[in-house]
């Protein structure tokens, strides 16, 4: 832990390492791969040590990886605490109001951004079947016009 009793970034990592262990995303690829991506393209954005730790943590909670209750005794700021909430798909939620979330929590909308990247990613994208490639694409385009994010 750093002077302020915070979870270091190497210690995050590590966290939501072992929290996906085993996970594979829907290409086959240890979901590891994902998460740094994420956190990668948060900090090629010119994200802060905050948003960082949120990106490797964005999937946790909604994956059942962790723990909300976890979430909220870890030892780490509101506002990454507030990030990863807010990008957390609530069961039944509509995009929009998922959406609208994101945009009202400081810092959500760069970590949903780079998430959107890597999800979307035309080599990510190519090795599944097409209906399924179809059906990603249009909704990860959904989410970024809900969000005013422009496409690559």
């Amino acid at each position: 832990m750093t002077h302020t009793g915070r979870l270091t970034l190497a210690e995050v990592e590590a966290t939501a390492r072992a929290a996906h262990e085993g996970q594979t995303d829907k290409a086959g690829r240890p979901y590891a791969e994902h998460l740094s991506a994420v956190a990668e393209g948060v900090r090629a954005r010119g994200g802060d040590e905050e948003q960082i730790a949120a990106a490797w943590l964005h999937d946790a909670v909604e994956d059942d990886a962790l723990s909300a209750h976890w979430l909220e005794e870890a030892a780490l700021s509101r506002r990454t605490k507030d990030i990863v909430l807010a990008v957390t798909k609530r069961a039944g939620e509509p995009p929009e109001a998922y959406a609208g979330r994101i945009l009202v929590t400081p810092g959500a909308l760069l970590v949903k951004e780079a998430d959107l990247a890597h999800n979307a990613d035309p080599e990510r994208l190519a090795v599944l079947d097409g209906a399924t490639r179809a059906r990603l694409t249009e909704k990860y385009a959904r989410m970024r016009a809900l969000l005013g994010v422009p496409t690559r």
